[in-house]
């Protein structure tokens, strides 16, 4: 009986132009992203990463060159790196490796994760520094009412140690609040990840706000919080359905971008 290996299959033209086609689309859809997150005041300068997985065997990934500010990312300046943070393609723009330990971390680890957004906004890293986290004080917190992770501060994510007890924490959830840091999502599309992002910031806002009115806050029952999660996440049996939701508003942002900088499709 022969033991050699079958052969792996011959890649055709087709699908060579299929993935090549599915990587702009990916590029357009992370630089929109970017674009987005810097419209929303959600930026550090030129600090914190989004990350986008590309299909294939390779496991390379989409990120920002390092030094632009995301109102400058386009499609064709995201750079192509491997797991490890090492340019795939030659590029004129530097790439931050260590900026990706905690991007890589969870990409290896939850192959949902296709796009992974990290931030140091000033309303999230407020709640990132309170003992309680996030509180259930809104509609738009209950989205994450038992769905979010938290990670202890070890100082800067610059340790490939720290990467196993970030796993650990994020376990399956689609958030994570980074203590003492910031917040992270990931989603299944850069949509999802963005939306994410986008509601718990504004959960953190009107959780900081709330907090500076110097009352008692009113806190929904457990039980209506978690019915409320759920019904967020479609998860619940309602009257009604609103699941075209999140792909109504994803479309709406992006007429947006291409009113008003459509040069992030270049």
């Amino acid at each position: 009986m022969s033991t050699t290996a079958p052969a792996a299959p011959e890649t055709t033209p087709a699908a060579e132009q299929a993935l090549v086609d599915q990587e702009l689309h990916l590029r357009r859809e992370l630089a929109a992203v970017y674009r987005l997150v810097a419209h929303f005041r959600m930026t550090d300068l030129i600090f914190t990463h989004i990350s986008m997985r590309l299909p294939g065997p390779d496991h390379h990934f989409l990120i920002n060159p390092y030094g632009l500010l995301f109102e400058e990312i386009t499609a064709s300046n995201l750079v192509k790196i491997d797991l490890d943070g090492n340019p795939v393609d030659p590029t004129p723009y530097p790439v931050n490796p260590a900026g990706f330990v905690i991007h890589s971390a969870i990409h290896a680890a939850r192959p949902d994760a296709h796009c992974v957004l990290h931030t140091h906004t000033k309303a999230g890293c407020a709640v990132a520094a309170q003992k309680d986290g996030l509180l259930p004080l809104n509609q738009m917190s209950m989205e994450f009412h038992n769905r979010v992770g938290y990670h202890d501060y070890e100082g800067v994510a610059l340790n490939l140690d720290e990467q196993r007890r970030l796993v650990a924490d994020i376990g399956d959830h689609p958030a994570l609040v980074l203590r003492n840091h910031g917040l992270l999502t990931v989603g299944e599309s850069a949509a999802r990840a963005f939306l994410r992002m986008y509601y718990l910031e504004k959960a953190c806002e009107i959780q900081v706000t709330a907090q500076a009115g110097g009352v008692s806050l009113v806190v929904p029952p457990a039980e209506v919080c978690e019915y409320t999660a759920q019904q967020l996440a479609g998860e619940a049996e309602s009257d009604f359905e609103d699941l075209d939701a999140y792909d109504l508003a994803w479309s709406a942002l992006l007429r947006m971008l291409d009113r008003t900088c459509p040069d992030y499709k270049n």
